[in-house]
């Protein structure tokens, strides 16, 4: 089932995400793991939740973290938004 976006989603959308998403798979060594970037969250301008957009869901496991975007990573996405 279809559902359009409303502007306030629309909004939180366009800019840039308040948190990445990461799945996160625990490595043979304890305290490593292999991070793998699978999407974004923004904050709605209600305060009161998330939209989640996932490029890929993971199969095999393992668990999805939200960190706040580094530096570069937000320097990634605007040049993303920009089609650059």
């Amino acid at each position: 089932m279809s559902r359009k976006n409303t502007k306030s989603e629309q909004a939180a959308e366009s800019k840039a995400p308040a948190y990445i998403a990461f799945h996160v798979r625990d490595g043979e060594e304890k305290g490593k793991g292999f991070w793998t970037r699978i999407g974004a969250a923004w904050k709605h301008k209600d305060g009161e939740g998330l939209s989640l957009q996932l490029d890929l869901v993971p199969l095999d496991g393992g668990r999805i973290v939200l960190r706040t975007p580094k530096e570069d990573e937000a320097d990634e996405s605007k040049s993303a938004e920009q089609g650059a």
